[in-house]
């Protein structure tokens, strides 16, 4: 393997890649963040490269230089069985090619419905298409790293909400919809407890895991508050607004009737069992390994609703 460089190079300029770019750029560091186009303001010490990081070719040329690659890049939601496994392979073979760590920033489609706590040891029963896929390209990645072809690791967060985090179970059906005086949107049984994870606290757990050796080989689940029902997280919405509190649930039957005749709706319904029963994340194991806990929701959801305020629809 070659000897890596030291850069940091974040591939995305979603909400995830932005989180990481914005953690990066508190620590004074300079580094790359890499899109198709720079469509979007970037934070201090960033430089921008356009790149089609799916194409092996320009991954590598992506990833010259760095130290600890990033992989928070996607593809559209309802694309995901046919584009993911190829940008993986791509993203793998870059980030090998300079000898970089390689941190993937997941999230937990691959166990598919599950009983009890999401802990990082749960085996991958995924039930639909997206979740496969999810399950089949972190099998990809891990495979990788036991092969020696690359170091990495994944990181893996719920539901997020925060900065730039509008396509999101708690994005904009929540927050834009509330600021703009509607009712918020939820999917499922709002009732139950249910992990959610602030954007900001993923980037910096990825910059984590960049940061340590012993994160590497390994699957770890992001810190999260505490979980509440998403009633209760929307009433907290509401309040950092000052409006009463609307909520509209879609029933399940004319999603599913819907579904049938769009692709992005159908992925969507796939998950829908995560919202159907408590959905809690145990983010303990990496809590106990590098010392730090998730920004209460207290703090975290008033910063978001400022980042609205301020972002509006743009």
């Amino acid at each position: 393997m070659p000897d890596p460089g030291t850069l940091s190079v974040v591939l995305g300029t979603g909400a995830l890649g932005l989180a990481v770019a914005r953690q990066l750029s508190s620590t004074g560091q300079h580094f790359r963040v890499v899109s198709r186009v720079a469509d979007i303001a970037l934070p201090a010490g960033a430089e921008h490269l356009a790149a089609n990081v799916a194409e092996p070719a320009e991954a590598k040329r992506a990833c010259v230089g760095a130290a600890v690659v990033y992989h928070c890049a996607s593809p559209p939601y309802h694309l995901w069985p046919k584009l993911h496994p190829p940008l993986m392979a791509a993203i793998i073979e870059g980030a090998a090619a300079t000898g970089a760590k390689l941190i993937f920033g997941d999230n937990l489609y691959a166990y598919g419905p599950v009983d009890g706590a999401l802990t990082e040891d749960l085996p991958y029963h995924a039930t639909g298409p997206n979740g496969r896929t999810r399950a089949q390209i972190a099998t990809m990645l891990m495979s990788a790293h036991k092969e020696g072809r690359v170091r990495a690791s994944i990181g893996r967060g719920s539901d997020f909400f925060g900065p730039y985090a509008r396509q999101s179970l708690v994005g904009d059906g929540v927050f834009a919809r509330a600021m703009a005086g509607k009712a918020a949107q939820l999917l499922g049984t709002p009732d139950l407890p249910h992990s959610v994870t602030y954007i900001d606290d993923f980037g910096r757990a990825l910059v984590t895991l960049g940061e340590h050796h012993e994160g590497l080989g390994e699957v770890w689940h992001v810190p999260n508050a505490p979980p509440v029902a998403l009633r209760r997280f929307v009433e907290m919405v509401f309040a950092a607004i000052g409006r009463p509190v609307r909520i509209q649930v879609p029933p399940r039957p004319i999603l599913q009737l819907l579904a049938l005749f769009n692709p992005l709706l159908r992925a969507v319904v796939e998950q829908l069992y995560q919202s159907d029963r408590p959905w809690v994340v145990d983010g303990g194991k990496f809590e106990r390994a590098f010392g730090w806990s998730a920004t209460p929701l207290d703090q975290s959801i008033p910063a978001t609703v400022a980042w609205f305020r301020e972002h509006g629809n743009r």
